[in-house]
């Protein structure tokens, strides 16, 4: 006849302790969010339009808010620190031009005969698909077409 009232609660709701945590303690927080999250939403669920992580998501994980930003590319999902932001730009876009180069063209738009497999500024520019060449190299993985900064050995 009468209803009871459910107490609310505001588990979750409590600001967290800020602490000076690594880049290596963001980068395990993560994996156990990917580890425990459903098989449908992706992993991109946790990086903003500006590279930043959601720390809301990642709060049952990291007990803790950092005290300085980390930045993650939202397409080869590689952890930066504030000083590599430019960086983490930078791999997005390179990334999404080799991407639709090789929609286009099916074919890695990488320095032909090169070792390391470069990718080849050149190629990109020509179909629009990049406005300014970027300072550093890249180079293309073995794994799923993903781009590198780092020179493969």
């Amino acid at each position: 006849m009468w209803k009871r009232k459910k107490k609310k609660t505001d588990l979750g709701k409590h600001p967290l302790e800020t602490k000076d945590l690594s880049i290596n303690e963001i980068r395990k927080a993560i994996h156990a969010f990917s580890d425990q999250k459903p098989a449908h939403v992706p992993l991109s669920v946790l990086i903003h339009e500006d590279l930043t992580l959601d720390y809301d998501l990642l709060a049952p994980y990291l007990h803790a808010q950092p005290s300085r930003p980390f930045y993650m590319s939202r397409e080869t999902y590689e952890l930066f620190e504030e000083s590599d932001y430019e960086l983490a730009k930078e791999i997005d876009i390179v990334q999404r031009a080799v991407d639709e180069y090789m929609k286009q063209q099916q074919e890695a738009p990488v320095i032909d005969d090169d070792p390391y497999k470069r990718i080849n500024y050149y190629k990109l520019k020509r179909l629009d698909l990049l406005h300014e060449r970027p300072e550093r190299e890249y180079y293309l993985t073995k794994e799923e077409f993903m781009i590198t900064y780092k020179k493969p050995k």
